[in-house]
């Protein structure tokens, strides 16, 4: 029998195949231009073979997305949760691929700059504290750092740990209304349900700590995060390598390159596959390849 991994697999193959023939001069496109390219100087060759093979990838993962995605996302709602500076763009491909994998984007959450300000954290801190006191105990831990136990207020605002996802109720709402009345979030539909799964879309730099700090939080009251930022932030320095260099990262999946077709897929691929428990680190820069491989 041929397996939802076994399509994964062979059409990742054959892409990769494909790709790399190009970088190498081996693949069917290497004749085209040969003697202008005897000419050109090396370095704009490459980058010619590069941006040739990443169109080549982009065209891939936009004619294979269906078929990998199997409908993984069918009856399991995604919260979206946007860093300041996010790009627009990129948060309407990635919510565009969610649907095409069968699922729903329940609601979009955005991060306010006053929420990852270190110098705002007496604000976080106080406001965390008296909405313990709003809800039933055990629903947030009350021994937590400041930005964790933020990050579990998040959570039981937006998500859930049950696969299909929840109701908003009565704390979800007062812990909405609450973040949006101190500008830490922007306003959300009142009525958007609480999803298993989260994708997070970085932004411009922020304070890693904090950001690991509200992560951790929200891996612990959903199903699965998926964290998601550009090529750039996977590099040395960027916001995504030193959240992969964080523990938070055992507890979370990440994906670099978000800003192309590839990159958008690979992340969904990712929640899909945080469903089954399983983590990873995926991308150009990824410790785990290129894509989530089943």
């Amino acid at each position: 029998m041929i397996t939802y991994r076994h399509h994964v697999m062979s059409l990742v193959a054959v892409f990769l195949a494909l790709a790399v023939g190009i970088v190498l001069g081996g693949g069917p496109l290497s004749e085209i231009g040969r003697a202008d390219d005897a000419t050109a100087p090396a370095a704009e060759r490459r980058a010619d073979e590069t941006q040739r093979a990443a169109a080549l990838g982009d065209e891939f993962a936009g004619e294979a997305a269906a078929t990998l995605y199997a409908d993984g996302l069918e009856a399991h709602p995604t919260a979206l949760l946007t860093m300041p500076g996010v790009d627009e763009e990129q948060a309407a491909a990635v919510t565009a691929q969610v649907q095409a994998a069968g699922g729903t984007v329940s609601g979009r959450y955005d991060v306010r700059e006053a929420l990852l300000d270190p110098t705002e954290r007496t604000l976080v801190d106080t406001l965390g504290s008296q909405l313990l006191t709003q809800l039933p105990e055990g629903l947030v831990d009350t021994e937590a750092p400041t930005y964790v136990r933020m990050g579990q207020l998040i959570g039981v605002a937006a998500a859930s740990t049950v696969p299909a996802g929840e109701e908003a109720d009565g704390d979800t709402s007062a812990i909405r209304e609450s973040l949006v009345g101190a500008d830490l979030l922007t306003s959300v539909d009142p009525d958007a349900g609480r999803a298993p799964l989260v994708l997070v879309l970085l932004g411009d730099d922020a304070d890693a700590d904090l950001v690991a700090g509200l992560l951790d939080g929200l891996a612990q009251t959903s199903a699965g995060v998926v964290v998601a930022g550009d090529t750039t932030s996977g590099r040395a320095g960027g916001d995504l390598e030193l959240l992969r260099a964080n523990a938070v990262s055992e507890e979370v999946s990440t994906v670099d390159g978000v800003e192309r077709t590839l990159g958008q897929v690979t992340a969904v691929l990712a929640l899909i596959r945080e469903l089954d428990g399983a983590g990873g680190s995926f991308g150009a820069s990824g410790a785990e390849g290129a894509v989530p491989l089943g």
